[in-house]
């Protein structure tokens, strides 16, 4: 028998297994120090509970063997972590989900880095427009400890409907890629994730303790079915085939009459489960970005956000602003029906209502919206398609005194505001904060005034004297008031005050 295994057939066959599983040796090796849950099934991925705001450690090793990627020897290399959804579904509406909570949070991010506790960190950055991610440049040759805060609740993103709602799971995902030629950290090296679910402060503990007092209540043979607790989180990289398929599927199902482009799950496995690098997305519609069924890239430059007249859960915009280019009309025709959706964050529904004209989708009803897209959306799409102008607070009418008014001829003797056969024409000021410095930017808006030459904006009161506009004083005009007003030239020669009268 001793001399069977010594046959030289049997050598080569056990000395080929290290090559191959050097081919799949990664490079990186991310560990966060956070205890996986013990109630996970034995070939499931691991499971991690987190504290909203907590500080976690996120170790960055060097994991390559000998000659593995030579040319960062001695250089820097990027990494970015991200906050993703780990569900399918919410990661088609990634982007709408992310605006959703960054106006129901205005200030907040999704992720933080703990800057003083991190060590071997540079050059750390984040971006406003990327609330779930963080960058830095570290060296792989040097103790790397990245300590990350996720401020997102996985009951954050539930459909409301009972108490108790089950939190989804989101992923920790890091990137990271090695200099190019042009001095860009642009290519990818290596990616690697773990699910977790983030609590309210301490409610993660008490999770973890839960199921592990459940583990203690099963019998041996059941604990067998179950994989054991350990004190870290490995970040683990993903395999794409199964997602690439789950996507095509997905986009098969929601369009039966369209064909994906052959080149579709070629296009997904470029990406990558986490896309994170720059990709040119699928687009169908007017050229603009479809959601695609990967994560949204962590590149600066990958998505514009909606500007501040945007349709929003929360957010109305200005009620000054709403008009007829943000109404939908019978009349609209596909394709301005297509930039109608896009304009107001329905893209998700561009390829839906790919066939529909203005009046198409006006005849349907709250209840047919609901049923097509969803509650949330649901609601969301009828209120912009029925939306009126918002009634502002306040409306006084503004004029500026001769010589720079501008004058009309008198066409009825019995209209007209002085003797010399001439009209003062008015602007409508419609107020919406109250507030004098509103009053300051619409008068300049008004009649094209530099906002940064206008000093002061003064009421003229009773014998004369000049009163300071302020917040007070302009939630005491009455409504529909009418001001003449003229402007002086400062003392100091740099800007004018504004005199109302």
């Amino acid at each position: 028998f001793s001399d069977v295994l010594a046959l030289p057939i049997f050598k080569q066959e056990d000395s080929s297994l290290p090559q191959e599983n050097e081919t799949k040796h990664p490079p990186f090796q991310y560990v966060m120090c956070a205890a996986t849950s013990p109630a996970v099934k034995l070939y499931d991925e691991t499971l991690t509970y987190l504290n909203q705001g907590q500080s976690y450690e996120i170790r960055m090793l060097d994991n390559r063997k000998a000659g593995d990627i030579p040319e960062i020897n001695g250089k820097l290399v990027k990494s970015i972590i991200r906050v993703v959804f780990h569900d399918r579904r919410l990661q088609y509406t990634e982007h709408q989900q992310l605006e959703g909570w960054k106006w129901n949070r205005p200030g907040d991010r999704l992720l933080d880095l703990d800057i003083p506790m991190s060590v071997g960190v540079i050059d750390i950055k984040t971006n406003p427009s990327q609330l779930n991610a963080v960058e830095f440049l570290w060296d792989p040759t040097k103790c790397t400890s990245a300590f990350i805060q996720v401020h997102c609740i996985s009951t954050e993103f539930t459909p409301r409907k009972h108490g108790g709602e089950k939190g989804v799971p989101f992923r920790i995902q890091v990137d990271t890629f090695k200099q190019t030629e042009n001095g860009e950290y642009t290519d990818h090296l290596h990616s690697a994730s773990c699910q977790i679910k983030v609590f309210k402060p301490k409610g993660a503990d008490r999770k973890q303790k839960t199921d592990r007092e459940k583990m203690e209540k099963r019998t041996a043979h059941e604990k067998e079915k179950y994989q054991p607790s350990y004190d870290t989180t490995v970040l683990t990289e993903m395999r794409l085939e199964p997602i690439i398929e789950d996507a095509v599927e997905h986009e098969q199902k929601k369009s039966s009459k369209r064909t994906l482009p052959a080149d579709y799950g070629d296009s997904l496995a470029k990406r990558g489960s986490c896309s994170p690098w720059p990709d040119t997305p699928t687009t169908f519609v007017n050229n603009s970005p479809t959601p695609a069924p990967t994560f949204t890239s962590a590149q600066h430059n990958t998505y514009s956000v909606p500007d501040s007249n945007s349709s929003s859960p929360n957010h109305q915009g200005d009620g000054t602003s709403q008009g007829s280019g943000d109404q939908l009309h019978p009349s609209a025709t596909i394709q301005e029906t297509q930039q109608w959706l896009l304009k107001h964050r329905f893209s998700t529904y561009t390829r839906l209502f790919s066939n529909f004209s203005g009046a198409d989708l006006l005849k349907l009803t709250r209840e047919d919206l609901v049923q097509i897209c969803g509650p949330a959306d649901g609601i969301r799409l009828y209120n912009a398609l029925k939306s009126r102008s918002v009634r502002p607070r306040l409306t006084i009418y503004v004029c500026q005194e001769p010589l720079r008014s501008i004058q009309l001829e008198r066409q009825d003797a019995g209209n007209g505001d002085s003797s010399n056969g001439a009209i003062y024409v008015y602007h409508a000021i419609y107020l919406e904060e109250m507030a004098a410095s509103e009053v300051t930017r619409k008068l300049a808006l008004a009649f094209n005034i530099p906002l940064h030459q206008i000093n002061q904006v003064y009421r003229q009161g009773p014998t004369g004297i000049h009163i300071l506009v302020s917040d007070q004083m302009v939630q005491n005009f009455q409504d529909e008031s009418c001001f003449l007003f003229t402007t002086i030239k400062a003392e100091n020669g740099e800007g004018f005050h504004i005199i109302l009268k």
